[in-house]
């Protein structure tokens, strides 16, 4: 019978395979009345293909394949959870337009990866960007500290447990249809090719997103309360208030300064803008009330390492069965 040999396994290699991924919970942040919780979304099906149908126009390369499987945040970022980092010493990152409960925005690209930043040491992590001491500027890793999952990315740091959902990331999460390794994505991150049903009228708790259906609210809603949910999970990737990912405008990020990539449209927007072929791209130091984000998230190394102690068992009981 043929032999197996169990060659060496990178953490890499497992997160490409689908190893090592947790279970979707929330992670805590902050102490007493400063606390709160993040729920992510498990976003699995590693190695899924690009979804070719989207892009048009000068935006004819298609997104949403990811090579390893990663976490986003179920909600986008409250103003809330914007007050209470602050309160416990987060500097340089204002927002505000908005009550807590509804999204944090009016904030650049800059201190959306400053909260990012803070995510990662306030639990003791790496930080993902470099930032200069006002969160106005972004200075590139080294080959040898960025992230190289996927293909190399000089924003983002190699072990940063926290970051912006690059553009491929969050349109997997967005529209991709959880069917395996794929490339079958919705039209909208309602997991529906159908267009969304928008609030119609105050009071209106039967509706798919939050967005201009003609009866035009003066407000996004409660990062809770943005109506149907993703084929992973996430909500309100649609309407609500527009996302910065961490993409720059042509993907490559080599270097600072750039447009960056935005997606899912927003409370005064139409329909289009939340199809997948729709993107834009604002500079960096960009902000309005109309514009928030939502953060992703890799496994913890030790969930990793513990899966990998498991395939090793896994392959030398296979090998004595032989």
């Amino acid at each position: 019978m043929k032999k197996t040999t169990l060659t060496k396994i990178t953490l890499a290699t497992l997160c490409f395979a689908g190893f090592g991924v947790t279970s979707a919970h929330a992670d805590n942040f902050g102490s007493g009345g400063n606390s709160f919780s993040i729920q992510f979304a498990d976003v699995g099906n590693a190695g899924n293909g690009n979804d070719a149908g989207a892009g048009g126009g000068i935006w004819s390369s298609p997104y949403g394949g990811v090579s390893y499987n990663y976490r986003i945040g179920v909600t986008e970022v409250s103003q809330d959870w914007i007050t209470k980092a602050t309160n416990l010493g987060m500097t340089n990152v204002t927002a505000g337009a908005w009550g807590a409960s509804q999204p944090a925005a009016n904030m650049t690209w800059y201190e959306a990866a400053a909260f990012v930043n803070w995510m990662n040491t306030s639990t003791g992590h790496q930080a993902a960007y470099q930032l200069n001491g006002t969160n106005t500027a972004l200075t590139l890793w080294t080959g040898a500290q960025a992230w190289q999952a996927g293909g190399q990315n000089l924003y983002r740091h190699k072990d940063a447990y926290y970051f912006l959902p690059s553009e491929n990331e969050w349109y997997k999460a967005a529209y991709h249809q959880n069917d395996g390794v794929t490339a079958n994505y919705w039209d909208y991150p309602t997991a529906s090719n159908a267009v969304p049903d928008g609030i119609d009228f105050s009071g209106d708790t039967a509706f798919d997103a939050v967005f201009d259906q003609g009866f035009l609210q003066g407000s996004p809603n409660a990062v809770t309360n943005v109506g149907s949910a993703s084929a992973y999970g996430t909500r309100g990737q649609g309407g609500n208030v527009q996302e910065w990912t961490e993409s720059s405008g042509d993907g490559v990020n080599n270097f600072p300064g750039e447009g960056i990539a935005f997606r899912g449209g927003s409370w005064p927007s139409l329909d289009n803008v939340m199809v997948s072929q729709s993107r834009s791209e604002n500079g960096p130091q960009g902000s309005d009330a109309n514009t928030g984000f939502r953060v992703a998230s890799v496994p913890e190394p030790s969930s990793v390492a513990a899966s990998l102690l498991g395939v090793g068992v896994l392959m030398a009981r296979r090998r004595r069965r032989r």
